[in-house]
């Protein structure tokens, strides 16, 4: 069951049964029954969605850089990994198999730059070759640079409602956070924005402090100047997990308790690889698949294995 949040507008996808009361049964006692069947139903759903121990795999890339003239064919290695991965076993010590996937997570930088061209070719591969659900963020490329374009932009308000929004999965509360990239710097190290921070503020106010909660932007942590702010901005929730893109490799950081992961990238400076997270109940997991080596690249420095507090711990 996937919810998504845009804005301060907050919408639950219920998929049940009709439930039919017996014969004979007067039609005042009849809408009583429905009514507190469906209230039952409905209040224990959201307790599982919401409330219960987290389960979810999903996969995660970033910097996918279609080109201006709409040359993604970069990309189809990837797609074919990700379409393939359910099922390929761990290494031993992780141990299972992975499980498909609730959805893909893209960390930004869709495009070099947001030509239509650009945008309709991502938007073939990611909803139609891609056999998975996916979420994506801008980049500062995706801005357009110091040639501004709103062609991402509004594709991204048109999928997913907002340039920032949220959404929750198996369990997990996922805030997908835009930051306005500063071009005047020209610099590639920025810091995460005011805006960006309020939102994260605001709607870690509004989610049972709990939860656990994942925070993606297209900044990763080596490129964040204003590490302790963002960090801060967490207060009162419980962010177990930060994402991030831009510097296209796999890596794994840590910081203030908290893991960052950035995800890797499939174009030609990339090393080939998909990012596949694993949230359970006590347990995180972050490892790349290198698709080019057709092996795990299980590896200090780029994957992450550790204890998570949810819930009920």
């Amino acid at each position: 069951m996937i919810s998504k949040t845009s804005g301060d507008l907050r919408s639950l996808e219920w998929h049940g049964r009709e439930t039919v009361p017996q014969r004979g049964m007067p039609q005042q006692g009849r809408r009583i029954l429905l009514c507190g069947l469906t209230f039952g139903w409905l209040f224990a759903s959201a307790s599982l969605a919401l409330a219960g121990p987290p389960e979810l795999t999903f996969f995660g890339w970033s910097d996918q850089h279609v080109q201006t003239n709409g040359d993604g064919s970069h990309l189809a290695p990837a797609i074919e990994a990700m379409n393939r991965l359910p099922g390929m076993k761990y290494p031993e010590r992780i141990g299972g198999s992975v499980d498909k996937p609730a959805f893909v997570f893209g960390c930004g930088d869709i495009t070099e730059w947001p030509t239509n061209a650009a945008k309709k070719t991502y938007e073939e591969f990611s909803t139609k070759r891609l056999k998975f659900p996916a979420y994506d963020i801008v980049g500062n490329h995706d801005e357009g640079g110091k040639s501004p374009s709103e062609t991402i932009k509004r594709w991204i308000i048109a999928r997913h409602g907002g340039l920032s929004y949220t959404f929750d999965a198996g369990g997990v509360h996922f805030i997908a956070l835009f930051s306005k990239y500063d071009e005047s710097l020209d610099n590639p190290v920025q810091a995460v924005t005011t805006e960006a921070l309020d939102f994260v503020r605001q709607d870690l106010a509004k989610t049972p402090k709990d939860t656990p909660t994942v925070v993606a932007l297209h900044l990763c942590f080596e490129s964040i100047t204003n590490r302790d702010a963002l960090v801060d901005a967490f207060k009162g929730g419980n962010v177990i997990l930060v994402l991030g893109g831009h510097y296209h490799h796999s890596k794994v950081d840590r910081f203030r308790g908290i893991p960052f992961v950035q995800f890797p990238s499939p174009f030609k400076n990339g090393p080939g690889q998909i990012m596949v997270v694993r949230i359970a109940k006590d347990r995180l997991i972050a490892i790349p698949w290198s698709y080019r080596e057709n092996r795990w690249a299980d590896r200090p420095g780029v994957t992450l294995d550790t204890a998570i507090r949810v819930r009920g711990n």
